[in-house]
């Protein structure tokens, strides 16, 4: 899977949150300072290229629509940073965040209460 720029993600969080958008209204959901609307085409083309999203038709109006979902693409995405940064190991990537105190040890219980849980099922 390609991966996708900070301005690509951006379009595509949008396209998660809200659903289906035209143009205009991805315009009007994207932040100050907001990128010119020639940008955000030009973004929205890319990432139909890339299989990210498909357009609908209607008249001169185009409808953009997320081909995969942000559960999918973050799966996909954790897979390949924990491949290339960790050895391809998950619990290389749990000691790493203890490590660096950005998970705690009443967080990483609870981790593994959730982990249980999840294989009970």
């Amino acid at each position: 899977m390609k991966q996708l720029t900070k301005a690509e993600e951006q379009i595509m969080h949008i396209l998660w949150d809200n659903g289906p958008q035209f143009l205009r209204e991805l315009l009007d959901n994207i932040p100050v300072p907001k990128p010119h609307q020639n940008t955000v085409a030009t973004i929205l083309k890319i990432l139909t290229e890339k299989e990210f999203v498909t357009v609908n038709v209607f008249g001169r109006q185009h409808q953009y629509t997320a081909a995969i979902t942000k559960e999918d693409y973050s799966k996909k995405t954790m897979k390949q940073m924990v491949k290339g940064y960790f050895e391809g190991s998950f619990s290389n990537v749990v000691s790493f965040m203890v490590k660096e105190n950005n998970l705690s040890i009443e967080e990483l219980e609870a981790l593994l209460q959730q982990i249980k849980n999840q294989q009970k099922k």
